[in-house]
């Protein structure tokens, strides 16, 4: 059974950094979509980065472009989320996710019925 666990979150001030991780198990996404999304209360789940784990290729939301950078490390199974320059409008539950069927020709979106399989999230505040 594949099982997604984030860490890494907490509590910043504006222009901090933090790094997130999501360490998979139970299913090795080789060439597949993985991506980290974002929820604050009220307001719909929305993506923030997604990565194709077959050759890297990296999709980002306009909002975090050239702030946040998502990575894989796929000897370890795990995916990452540096986050820069965070601005108060980040603060959210970041969860990851990622799609179990292959994506063959290396195209990733940040569309939520693109994923499958779900972490439970870790919090991340930023206070101005």
């Amino acid at each position: 059974q594949a099982q997604l666990v984030e860490s890494g979150g907490g509590s910043v001030q504006a222009g901090g950094s933090l790094r997130l991780s999501c360490a998979a198990s139970g299913y090795t996404y080789a060439s597949n979509c993985m991506g980290w999304f974002r929820q604050t209360s009220g307001k719909e789940r929305e993506g923030v980065a997604a990565i194709w784990t077959g050759g890297g290729n990296t999709y980002y939301a306009d909002a975090v472009k050239g702030r946040f950078t998502i990575s894989r490390d796929n000897a370890e199974n795990t995916l990452y989320l540096e986050m820069n320059s965070l601005k108060p409008e980040d603060t959210a539950m970041y969860s990851c996710a990622a799609g179990r069927y292959p994506v063959w020709d290396g195209l990733c979106s940040l569309a939520l019925d693109e994923f499958t399989d779900w972490g439970q999230g870790t919090r991340v505040t930023v206070s101005s």
